[in-house]
């Protein structure tokens, strides 16, 4: 019989499990989070470290300046929620979650979402993508429905929509994805995927040495002034590839991406938490 993936000892074994969270975030050991001193003393509580500098001395544990911090969970579910993110490639929700821990919704909710916060990358601290000889790849879909009120009637060129902005991107939610040729990739949910907000993300996140690839979409022109190559590929033409030029690898991530929202959250997320759903999809 197989064992269960969740047979390990931290899964089901609060020490073990803390002990299995101290090794990953304090591999040398225990330092101080609100210091950062690695003195401490050990208290009478397991797991409870007091720090050993004079001009501290504050209590901490593994959950200290975390997304565990003032949780009531234990750490076993805290482990299954982390694993969970980890080895879904597609997402896992917090119903998903509920079942597995045999919890309340509201204590699966909570885990879910703190742990998504916690694996979500982004903002200033964030390195830039590609680099010398390395491709990126650029790419926009939509998804979920966007209010008739709010729906554009033109597209980003200026003409109007076909079809009365019925069907199509008019009335949907725009996603843009930066991939990493063989690395990560980056989702952006933007209220209008126009030239100057697409190409704004790909400028702030995509380093000046690198080869930029996208399709023909007019949202790109102009940014080989701003990369070492723009190459593109003509969709409209039937041609997919042409050596290693191609945007396979974003194509394939939006599959994956629509995949989960289908098979794993099923409803279309708003645009209060598609952000959220995003960060919840890894490559």
């Amino acid at each position: 019989m197989a064992k269960s993936k969740f047979s390990q000892k931290h899964f089901h074994d609060e020490d073990a499990a803390r002990v299995w969270f101290e090794a990953a975030r304090w591999p040398s050991g225990p330092n101080c989070p609100h210091c950062g001193s690695l003195k401490h003393y050990a208290t009478k509580k397991a797991g409870r470290y007091r720090c050993a500098e004079k001009e501290c001395r504050k209590d901490y544990t593994v959950m200290t300046k975390s997304v565990m911090e003032r949780s009531h969970a234990p750490l076993t579910s805290w482990a299954t929620a982390f694993h969970l993110y980890a080895s879904s490639k597609k997402g896992f929700t917090a119903t998903q979650l509920e079942r597995t821990l045999g919890c309340e919704y509201n204590t699966a909710w909570f885990l879910h979402h703190r742990v998504m916060e916690a694996m979500r990358r982004g903002g200033l601290s964030s390195p830039m993508m590609g680099g010398p000889g390395k491709i990126v790849e650029a790419d926009e879909t939509y998804y979920g429905n966007v209010p008739e009120a709010k729906r554009p009637t033109k597209t980003t060129s200026g003409r109007p929509f076909t079809k009365r902005g019925r069907t199509g991107p008019s009335g949907k939610r725009a996603i843009v994805a930066l991939v990493e040729r063989g690395g990560d990739a980056r989702l952006f949910h933007v209220a209008v995927a126009d030239q100057v907000t697409v190409q704004g993300i790909v400028a702030a996140n995509v380093a000046k040495e690198s080869r930029l690839h996208t399709d023909e979409s007019r949202l790109y022109h102009g940014a080989d002034k701003h990369f070492a190559s723009h190459e593109t590929v003509t969709h409209s033409r039937k041609e997919y590839a042409r050596g290693d030029v191609n945007t396979n690898s974003a194509e394939g991530f939006f599959g994956i991406f629509k995949r989960g929202m289908r098979g794993n959250y099923q409803h279309r997320a708003g645009p209060g938490n598609l952000h959220r759903t995003i960060s919840g999809i890894s490559a």
